[in-house]
């Protein structure tokens, strides 16, 4: 069973599959040289396109982008379909005329199809399948134009097509705004947190609490960590020594670990030849770590050891002195500071803390009660924060996989009811071969040139080689693979230069013409070097 039959089965008898080249002109483009666009022109790149959202991310004209390369026309209506790393997702329906790069298609639907229906099935789960299994390239795959041609398109009769898209269009905009809203919630929770922890460590919060008392605040007693806690750090043992590191034995841990709240095992353990060779200390459970160094958001991060464990010299290990104050409490006190302390490192590339300014970290320490019941408050407000947060994390992932099970009901014929007065899809397919026949066989009509604006020349340097004999005019290089053939008699990949040299093109039409047959497949960009398509004539 072919893949066009496959997504035949279960469709209403009034549906078809068809390819995208039985309904439009895919890959037929109408390019426009730079000298050619104003500078006020709109100017279309993949990167101004969010993926999977098909968001529009930025408008930039032409003279803002002072791009030297061949554009595609498109016009307003037109889909613009992005052929590299198609896996991204990057679709658009122009709501005005303008220009893009060569990597993205304009497809130009008839009057026989809803453009919305078109750009809703080049969303589709099914199609992005297609596409990833028929890309070609290594780092930078994209959909060659006969790949494009031959995907396949469920299609439903033309007014059932306005049906679907203008249901899809309202509920994927619903979904959108939800998806929205839910993706704040962390960002909510992180700042409901660190209220949290201002209010308690600043004894606000108890008062509310408790609907009465709370230790008056000339009780709290201004201290620094250093004085209420044993502060320690390790080390790391010679790597180059086989008998210091083993797949078991004492837990070593370093700062990364510090992300949790808790540490409960860890990536790599240490011997007692290790331990005795360079002075290990091994911390006990409620040990506070504090990240004095490390990579991104790692330092100043607070941890607490759940387990006897070493620890290497990027962290400090804090031991609360229990008769002064709760662990528990302390944690929350560094914790709150988490800013204050990055703030407090030093260095160039990489600031870093150390023993000193960790035991100057200041703490206002209430009396042992009062502590009891900050850290009372504190967890219980927290705990509510990761109630929500487990709970947000499982609708999230609902919703995101909303918008591919509402697209695979719709193009299923699920979405909206059928209607038996409307003119079969395939008939419908019919039609548009029909159209599109008649156009094939009419005279062509030459195009008047846009006038050419004029701009100032910029020197291209070329690789030295004899004066060029060969034009994209010749007839043995205007719509041909020219560069592809080059390749095959080559016999093996070749960079740019290399292909250059032997095209006996000018350095203009060597890049035009190298664009070209990129574009449509004949060669392959397998960065840094090119090479034949398998197809390649």
């Amino acid at each position: 069973m072919s893949d066009l039959d496959s997504l035949a089965q279960g469709l209403p008898p009034t549906w078809a599959v068809a390819t995208l080249g039985d309904l439009v002109d895919y890959g037929r483009t109408n390019k426009a040289e730079p000298e050619e666009i104003d500078d006020s022109a709109w100017v279309l790149e993949l990167e101004d396109v969010e993926k999977h959202s098909s968001r529009l991310l930025r408008r930039v004209t032409f003279g803002e982008r002072q791009s030297k390369s061949t554009k595609n026309r498109f016009e307003t209506g037109d889909v613009l379909y992005g052929k590299l790393r198609p896996y991204l997702n990057k679709v658009l329906i122009a709501d005005q005329p303008g220009f893009c790069t060569t990597e993205i298609v304009p497809i130009k639907c008839s009057a026989h199809l809803d453009t919305r229906f078109i750009f809703h099935w080049l969303k589709h789960p099914e199609f992005l399948r297609y596409v990833e299994a028929q890309s070609h390239g290594m780092n930078m795959p994209r959909l060659g134009t006969e790949a494009g041609r031959a995907a396949p398109v469920i299609l439903a009769p033309l007014p059932e097509q306005t049906r679907i898209a203008d249901q899809l269009d309202t509920l994927l905009a619903r979904i959108k705004a939800c998806n929205e809203h839910l993706d704040a919630i962390p960002a909510l929770l992180k700042r409901f947190r660190q209220a949290v922890l201002e209010l308690g460590l600043s004894g606000d919060l108890n008062t509310v609490l408790r609907e009465g008392y709370a230790i008056e605040r000339d009780a709290w007693t201004p201290t620094t960590l250093g004085e209420v806690t044993t502060i320690g750090t390790g080390s790391t043992p010679l790597r180059s020594n086989g008998g210091y590191f083993a797949p078991s034995g004492t837990p070593w841990i370093t700062s990364a670990a510090t992300g949790s709240p808790y540490v409960d095992q860890a990536q790599e353990y240490v011997t007692p030849a290790a331990i005795a060779a360079h002075r290990l200390k091994v911390y006990p459970p409620g040990t506070l770590l504090v990240a004095m160094y490390g990579e991104g958001k790692t330092r100043g991060q607070v941890s607490e050891l759940r387990i006897h464990a070493t620890i290497n010299q990027a962290c400090a290990a804090v031991t609360v002195d229990t008769a002064l104050a709760r662990t528990t409490f302390v944690k929350l006190a560094l914790l709150v500071q988490y800013e204050q302390m990055r703030a407090m490192a030093e260095g160039g590339n990489q600031p870093n803390l150390n023993l000193s300014k960790v035991k100057a970290i200041p703490i206002l320490l209430p009396p042992l009660r009062e502590q009891d019941e900050i850290i009372r408050g504190v967890e219980s407000l927290l705990r509510q924060a990761e109630a929500i947060e487990a709970h947000y994390n499982a609708i999230r992932e609902q919703a995101h996989r909303l918008p591919s099970q509402v697209l695979n009901k719709a193009f299923h014929g699920e979405l909206v009811p059928q209607d038996p007065n409307d003119e079969s899809a395939t008939a419908l397919v019919d039609r548009l071969a029909a159209e599109r026949s008649q156009s094939d066989s009419a005279p062509k009509v030459s195009k008047t040139r846009a006038p050419r604006v004029a701009r100032s020349s910029q020197a291209i340097t070329s690789p030295s080689k004899a004066m060029p004999n060969k034009s994209r005019q010749d007839e043995d290089v205007k719509g041909q693979p020219y560069l592809a053939a080059h390749l095959r008699r080559l016999g093996q990949p070749v960079d740019a230069k290399t292909l250059y040299e032997a095209s006996e093109l000018p350095v203009a039409d060597f890049y035009k013409q190298l664009a070209w047959e990129i574009a449509e497949g004949h060669v392959n960009d397998a960065d840094p070097l090119l090479e034949p398509a398998r197809h390649a004539a």
